[in-house]
Parts: structure tokens; C-alpha cells; sequence
């Protein structure tokens, strides 16, 4: 297990209340322990928020999520990450990574993406009307190519230990098909890594945070569900409970 991964809690939990059951992602209902790991958190992302500000100084604010687990010798700590992903030259190695591995054959996102924007500049360069709309759908079927094989390349666990891809959990809901992004959010990636090592999930809470110049103590925190239209269909077949979040 990659253990640079785990926080360890600075707050002494051991009289705070742990639930038997993972919380609703989508409800409003945030566990006391959860909120406890997310200041923390906050405290660990302005600490080192100075840095990413160097390398992205008009980045706005990002939604970031933890994940409070028991490990096997039934102590409790947290797992920490952000929704979406940073720039590679601003990535942040405590931050559970993305599910989808870049290096997964040969590199084909990112050898799609600079295809899809060299066929970009020659529309952009292109002055023939009719030159031009074949360029245009060549590149919507690019990329329509490019994103289904993406999807293909999203695998999932559930509890069971069980995997299926973006496209498979998908198909399955009443979405059809997964929106751009899927997999991104913070739910998805923290449950993954808990599965994955053999951490029982406990509580869950994501919030939208960014730090302002002038910001030099944590704000309250204001903490947000799951987004149904990217995360409910992965979540309900991570969490093996399709009528878990049903109405919510």
C-alpha cells in the first residue's frame, strides 16, 4: 500500500462518534468525524498552497474531497484528494491520483489530444470552406473515438471486488452514457484507493475551497453532496446499492 497516501489524524478522534455506515454521498448530512478531516485537510492544501499558486496563478477554486477509513488494525485515518486533475507540473503526491493511468496504451490520450489539436491549428489555418467542414468532422470523429476509448479505460471497483469500466457501469443507468469528466470527481478516486488496499470506508464529505491572497487562517468549511450526473451511477455500483440514493 502506498502509505504517503494516509493522513493520520493531528485531532484526537478516539471520543468522537464513528458511524456504522458509510454516509449518502448525495445527502447533506456530513459525520463529525468527516468534517474533522476535511479542516485538517484544509489545513494541509494552504500550507502548501503557496507553491501551486507559483505554478498556476489564475487557477480558481476546485472541489476537494476526504475520506475517513479503518485500516486493519482498526485505526482510523483519512484519505485526501482533489476533483479533477492538476497539471502535471503541479501535482501533489499525498493527493490519492486519478484512476485512469496516463501510460495505459502507449500514451493514447495524450497522443489523441495532440492530434486532436494539430487538426485544430490546420482548421484554424485553413481558408477553403469545404476543406474546412471535412477537417471539423474528422476531428468530431477523432474525438468522439478518442473518448470512448478513454471511458473503455476507467475501471471500477466495487466491494465485492468486482470491475467494470465507465462504459459497462453506464450503460446500466438511466444517464446511458458517461457525461465528460466521469471519474474525476473525488468520491469515485477516494473510494477506489479504499477498496483497492482493504480500507473499510467510514465517512465521507467533499467541499469547494480556494485561497485567497490575503488568507492566512482556514475559512468554515461549506461542504457539498456527490454530483448525481457524473458520480451516481459509479458510486451505486462501487457501493453495490442501486436504490441506496434513490429520490435523493
Amino acid at each position: 500500500m502506498e502509505r504517503q497516501y494516509i493522513f493520520r489524524f493531528k485531532t484526537d478522534v478516539s471520543a468522537s462518534s464513528i458511524p456504522s455506515t458509510l454516509n449518502n454521498p448525495f445527502g447533506d448530512v456530513v459525520p463529525e468525524i468527516a468534517k474533522i478531516a476535511a479542516e485538517e485537510f484544509q489545513e494541509y492544501i494552504m500550507a502548501n498552497s503557496e507553491k501551486w499558486a507559483r505554478q498556476l496563478p489564475n487557477q480558481k477554486g476546485k472541489m476537494y474531497g476526504v475520506l475517513v477509513v479503518q485500516e486493519a488494525d482498526h485505526s482510523y485515518s483519512y484519505l485526501g484528494t482533489v476533483s479533477g486533475k492538476l497539471p502535471v507540473h503541479a501535482s501533489e503526491d499525498k493527493f490519492i491520483p486519478s484512476i485512469f493511468d496516463n501510460s495505459v496504451g502507449d500514451y493514447f490520450i495524450d497522443k489523441g489530444m495532440t492530434e486532436l489539436t494539430e487538426l485544430g491549428k490546420q482548421i484554424k489555418n485553413t481558408k477553403i470552406q469545404s476543406e474546412i467542414i471535412s477537417l471539423k468532422t474528422i476531428r468530431k470523429q477523432k474525438s468522439i473515438a478518442l473518448q470512448q476509448r478513454l471511458f473503455e479505460n476507467y475501471h471500477f471497483l466495487n466491494l465485492s471486488g468486482k470491475m467494470k469500466n465507465l462504459l459497462e457501469i453506464f450503460t446500466w443507468s438511466s444517464h446511458g452514457h458517461p457525461p465528460s469528466a466521469a471519474g474525476e470527481c473525488a468520491a469515485p478516486k477516494l473510494l477506489q484507493y479504499a477498496i483497492r488496499h482493504h480500507l473499510k470506508p467510514i465517512a465521507l464529505a467533499e467541499f469547494w475551497w480556494q485561497q485567497t491572497k490575503e488568507q492566512v487562517t482556514p475559512t468554515p468549511l461549506v461542504f457539498s453532496p456527490a454530483c448525481k450526473n457524473r458520480c451516481r451511477p459509479i458510486l451505486e455500483y462501487m457501493l453495490e446499492d442501486s436504490s441506496l440514493f434513490a429520490g435523493r
